[in-house]
């Protein structure tokens, strides 16, 4: 069973940055696209974004886009969201996976990472 663990998480002042960052326990890490999930309370989980296994084509949802970067270190089987001019609306459980399709995802859920963004 794949284990992610993500990280980074915290409390930071509207207009901050905080780099999230995964690790997941797959010696086939690089075979996977990954992405960046986020459920705030009373939401549904959404993803803000992924990128493929080439590291390259990055996907951002509309609320990101311009703002947070995703990236990969295929070597640490490490996936990363540098978020940037963070928002109120940006506070939410973040939290990594394999997108299949949809909303399917390839692995069990870790425990995410606690964003709060103060205004």
């Amino acid at each position: 069973q794949v284990q992610l663990v993500e990280s980074g998480g915290g409390l930071v002042q509207a207009g901050g940055s905080l780099t999230l960052s995964c690790v997941a326990s797959r010696s086939t890490f690089s075979d996977d696209n990954m992405g960046w999930y986020r459920q705030a309370p009373g939401n549904q989980r959404e993803l803000v974004a992924k990128i493929n296994t080439d590291n390259n084509n990055p996907y951002y949802a509309d609320s990101v886009k311009g703002r947070f970067t995703i990236s990969r270190d295929n070597a640490k089987n490490a996936v990363y969201l540098q978020m940037n001019n963070l928002e109120p609306e940006d506070t939410a459980v973040y939290y990594c996976n394999s997108p299949v399709f949809g909303n399917v995802v390839r692995f069990k859920w870790g425990q995410g990472t606690q964003v709060t963004v103060s205004s």
